[in-house]
């Protein structure tokens, strides 16, 4: 089995009912919470799922409302009116802007926006690129996750290949598993690099905070390749290259390596050693200072080598501007 290079939201899926649900709680089961009976009634739901449908007063208890912590005794009715979680909805098409740098029958090419969530998923069911995908190629919806076979972060600006086929997704996702897919970063870093290097350490979820990744023995081989770009007081920009795609790789190996992201609130630790007026300038971009600004790979249908380059956004473009008059201004 094919699987994408880095990791997917996996919704599992529970049976769709949509109809009032009207159980009895057995004999059994009294003394539990009411939220631990359902669970044993409806085993098809978590119990997450099923707080929240009690929480928003769809269960109720011999006619009346419920609430999560109330216990039952055995032999209470119950009414349940099951609602489709929206990762279970298909997704819609929305009229959302692209902007495509290539396009063809097998392949788009997009520069992703800061801002713009590549997968539905929680908290952004609606709005994404996935939406947009299927605004402007309706086809996609007969492709798996509308031909996406990589990522960025929503505040990661840059470049991204979609297959328009099915053919073609698959063998996408044989290049990044092969890693003949090339991908280029340019990140702006905390502290001042004399050298360029290969940080090889494994990757995976924080074991206690689960919205981030670390740096784990056991986890993923991970691999990114950087070199100095452009070196200025108190930070540099870096160009990375990914040999892998594990989340979030490139921000934790450079906080790994000491050099954390600029306007990377996730991983950055502590305060940063740099001059005042320009810590507070740093300190004031809103996002990490990440951009996807290569990509190469052969055309799934041709195999001929393409490749596309990307300028750096306007609000990198701009933050550089400035640091460099704060440095003239400095000296």
């Amino acid at each position: 089995m094919i699987e994408p290079e880095e990791d997917f939201p996996d919704y599992s899926k529970e049976d769709e009912i949509t109809d009032l649900l009207e159980l009895n709680v057995p004999l059994a089961d009294g003394g539990l919470r009411l939220d631990q009976a359902l669970v044993r009634l409806l085993p098809q739901y978590s119990r997450s799922r099923l707080q929240e449908w009690i929480g928003q007063g769809l269960v109720t208890v011999n006619g009346s409302p419920a609430t999560v912590k109330q216990k039952v005794w055995g032999g209470e009715r119950l009414s349940v009116s099951p609602q489709i979680h929206p990762s279970e909805q298909t997704s819609q098409a929305e009229d959302i802007p692209l902007d495509i740098v290539y396009e063809d029958d097998a392949i788009i090419v997009i520069d992703k926006p800061v801002g713009l969530v590549v997968h539905p998923g929680s908290g952004n069911w609606q709005g994404t690129l996935l939406n947009a995908l299927l605004h402007h190629a309706p086809q996609l919806k007969e492709v798996p996750r509308a031909g996406i076979v990589h990522r960025l972060d929503k505040d990661t600006s840059g470049l991204m290949v979609v297959a328009k086929t099915l053919v073609a997704q698959t063998a996408l996702v044989r290049q990044m598993q092969s890693r003949s897919v090339k991908r280029e970063y340019l990140a702006l870093v905390w502290g001042e690099l004399d050298y360029g290097g290969v940080i090889n350490v494994p990757i995976g979820r924080h074991p206690s905070q689960r919205v981030k990744m670390a740096v784990l023995e056991g986890g993923k081989e991970a691999v990114t390749h950087y070199s100095i770009e452009e070196s200025f007081p108190g930070c540099t920009l870096v160009r990375c290259r990914l040999e892998t795609g594990r989340t979030h790789q490139i921000r934790v190996h450079m906080t790994h390596l000491g050099h954390p992201l600029i306007g990377d609130s996730v991983y950055q630790r502590g305060v940063q050693k740099c001059a005042l007026q320009l810590r507070e300038l740093l300190n004031g971009f809103p996002r990490q200072a990440l951009h996807a600004t290569k990509l190469a790979l052969d055309h799934p249908l041709t195999g001929q080598r393409m490749e596309w380059d990307s300028l750096l956004p306007e609000d990198m473009a701009d933050l550089l501007d400035k640091i460099d008059e704060a440095g003239d201004g400095s000296a």
